[in-house]
């Protein structure tokens, strides 16, 4: 069979357009994220969870009235169903194994406890993102908890959803700043466009299957390790190296490390050229917890890394170098820096699938076929 042939496509089809979106905006040369038209450090100076929230899934900023609306909306929701808790006890709860397989499954077992959940009208599906941005810090933060033989903690109405995550995962109520550390990083994780677990989202919502099937599908893309996890293999790689390390020895292990071409997480990013705008708030934020908590050591180590990175490789640090130690001086187990992910993402996720459903056609590309050559003759089994 002759064919003409096409350019073929890029690998991981980097660089190819794959849908018009009016959520996200980035320019990888000039290092530019925003949501909606806001620059993302605008929003991480000024703006709260909630407010980035309903910015993605509006596409404005709330009024005072409106926020307050969606955060009793959001506090109504956060307790989880009896029947979510139990499912939670009966998983394996081992945390060193596959917290990501475990949120998976509960995010899938939320549904059936969503009376709205196969209710497909757009006013329906926004109530199911509203409830379901309220549950992933629930489930994500219960799971930790009861992971550790700790009992639950049930959720404050009066605070924000960054604190709830603490509060629940720690069982104390945590300090105005501790609460802000992690709200700007929900902040920061909120979206970044077409990433692989959007992509997964936007093309499960294209069948015009449900909501929930949608972010199970994010999730599922989430669990891989090209995309969540290198925040916590950030801080596998920190405490390999140990706080008693000194400078040296630190620019040494690492030099090493490339040497022998080993992978440092943490660095370089598909999209961006410059630096990932999300590592400059979370620098800052790494510092200034390390500060106040008295354990400066995983900040200074970071920095020695990231100097050599630059020196040696020419590579910035990214979203995820930072937000390692941020999280560790946080309380969060490492086991749960992915599913935190999630707890952000799902704003994100929800916004495009909403998105995708409102102008909605099938997601279903073309792969250019480089197989054996047509037609192949039938050989009979008796004669191969």
């Amino acid at each position: 069979m002759t064919t003409t042939k096409s350019s073929p496509p890029k690998a991981g089809l980097e660089g190819v357009v794959a849908a018009s979106s009016t959520i996200c905006h980035i320019d990888g040369t000039k290092g530019v994220l925003a949501y909606c038209g806001y620059d993302i450090h605008e929003l991480a100076q000024h703006a709260t969870f909630e407010e980035v929230c309903f910015l993605l899934w509006h596409r404005r900023l709330p009024t005072r009235g409106e926020l307050g609306d969606l955060q009793s909306q959001l506090a109504a929701a956060r307790l989880l169903p009896d029947g979510i808790i139990r499912l939670m006890r009966s998983l394996p709860v081992d945390m060193r194994t596959d917290a990501m397989g475990g949120l998976r499954t509960l995010v899938s077992a939320l549904s059936h406890f969503d009376e709205e959940a196969e209710d497909n009208s757009l006013e329906s599906r926004y109530r199911q993102a509203v409830r379901l941005t309220a549950r992933m810090g629930s489930v994500v933060a219960t799971y930790g908890r009861l992971s550790t033989g700790a009992n639950m903690v049930e959720p404050d109405p009066v605070i924000g959803h960054a604190a709830n995550f603490l509060l629940m995962l720690n069982g104390t109520r945590p300090s105005a700043a501790e609460a802000r550390a992690l709200d700007v990083a929900l902040i920061l994780h909120a979206d970044h466009e077409l990433n692989a677990s959007t992509f997964a989202g936007r093309v499960t919502a294209a069948t015009l299957s449900d909501l929930y099937s949608s972010v199970v599908a994010g999730v599922g893309a989430l669990k891989g390790s090209l995309h969540g996890g290198a925040n916590a293999a950030v801080m596998q790689m920190l405490l390999g190296i140990g706080e008693a390390a000194d400078d040296q020895r630190v620019d040494q292990l690492i030099r090493d490390k490339l040497k022998r071409k080993e992978k440092v997480p943490g660095f370089g990013h598909r999209v961006y050229r410059t630096e990932d705008p999300r590592a400059t708030h979370l620098r800052r934020m790494s510092k200034e917890i390390g500060e106040r908590t008295g354990n400066n050591r995983w900040f200074e180590i970071s920095q020695r890394i990231e100097a050599v990175m630059k020196t040696e490789k020419q590579l910035d640090a990214n979203v995820d170098f930072y937000s390692a130690s941020t999280y560790y001086l946080l309380g969060i187990p490492i086991a749960l820096f992915t599913p935190l992910f999630a707890v952000s993402r799902v704003s994100g996720w929800t916004a495009h699938v909403l998105e995708q459903y409102s102008n909605n056609r099938l997601i279903r590309p073309r792969a250019e076929y480089i197989g054996p050559e047509y037609p192949q003759a039938y050989v009979q089994l008796d004669r191969r």
